[in-house]
């Protein structure tokens, strides 16, 4: 089951606005968009963190808050995404898109849905290995900004996912995070002795 943390609302509006008025934004709509037919709505809020590198094996990760995603919903299916991010002045449009990771994350959902344990889906960025997960964070924390994953919390890869890791599998974070650890380390320097 999922508990979805609400979007704020300043997301909300901008994703709104932009869908409202295609020349209020500089971005223009995605082919799916411009060739929809019927209401568009923004649904499906998860934030977006990004996986930090950490630069030394064995240091635990750490995420960021980046942005907030809405799957852009027209008639029984999402065909497009709108992305919001932080600014200085608070939350603003960033732009549509379409492509692999909205049907994806559409998949991913429906499938944490039928899991046992109750869950906040959020959406894990790793940017160096082209990656995106479905973070599905077990714990409340009472301000909701838990930075990093915790035990007992799930990722799940969406497709397409790098090689070796398999996409729209449920990986514990004991499992996957090491993986992308290793692959997220910087190489040794020339002459430098090999780790133990």
């Amino acid at each position: 089951m999922l508990r979805p943390s609400p979007a704020p609302a300043p997301a909300l509006r901008s994703v709104l606005a932009a869908l409202g008025s295609p020349t209020a934004v500089r971005e223009p709509r995605t082919p799916a968009l411009r060739a929809a037919q019927g209401p568009l709505s923004p649904e499906h809020p998860l934030p977006v963190y990004v996986l930090g590198v950490t630069g030394a094996p064995g240091l635990a990760p750490h995420t960021r808050l980046a942005g907030w995603r809405f799957l852009i919903r027209n008639g029984d299916r999402a065909i497009a995404a709108g992305e919001t991010m932080l600014t200085p002045d608070g939350w603003a449009f960033s732009h549509f898109f379409e492509g692999p990771y909205v049907s994806a994350t559409e998949r991913a959902l429906l499938q944490a849905e039928a899991l046992p344990v109750t869950y906040e889906p959020r959406l894990l960025s790793v940017p160096e290995l082209y990656m995106l997960t479905l973070w599905l964070h077990a714990g409340p924390e009472p301000d909701g900004t838990a930075v990093a994953p915790a035990s007992a919390d799930l990722m799940v890869p969406l497709a397409p996912a790098p090689p070796g890791i398999a996409a729209h599998r449920p990986y514990q974070v004991s499992d996957l995070l090491p993986v992308l650890s290793t692959r997220l380390a910087p190489p040794p320097l020339l002459g430098s002795p090999a780790p133990a």
